[in-house]
């Protein structure tokens, strides 16, 4: 999702803090998001909270309870990477699953099923990254 404000002297860019591009007359602005400032869970299901947006691309940062996961799926003509902020979880890519921990990064190619469990009594934080978007 791109993020086009109008501006009523049409010359003042503004900031969205959203980690969307925002537009103005002159071009874009850059967008820097505090990712550990964006880190939210809920209770009932996996949290997926968007970190940057753009046509082609997104970064997502995932927040796993305990025992919460994506189910595995797949994305034909997109790649997605799964990089492990905090946490441990199981990644499953292809016909594979690995233990993944911190600073550790994976990813599941175009037309590879993919997905992640907390198999923890953690939180699991990870950072996604996806394009071109689904």
């Amino acid at each position: 999702m791109l993020f086009r404000p109008e501006f009523s002297n049409g010359d003042e860019p503004v900031n969205s803090g959203l980690g969307l591009l925002t537009f103005f007359k002159g071009g874009v602005i850059m967008d820097v998001v505090k990712v550990r400032d964006r880190v939210a869970f809920n209770p009932e299901k996996l949290k997926k909270v968007s970190l940057l947006d753009t046509e082609n691309f997104f970064c997502d940062v995932y927040c796993f309870e305990p025992g919460q996961s994506q189910k595995v799926h797949s994305h034909d003509g997109s790649d997605k990477v799964y990089y492990v902020l905090e946490g441990r979880g199981k990644v499953t890519v292809g016909s594979e699953e690995k233990e993944m921990g911190p600073d550790e990064i994976t990813i599941a190619p175009s037309g590879e099923d993919h997905g992640v469990v907390n198999h923890t009594q953690d939180k699991l934080v990870m950072l996604v990254f996806m394009a071109p978007k689904p």
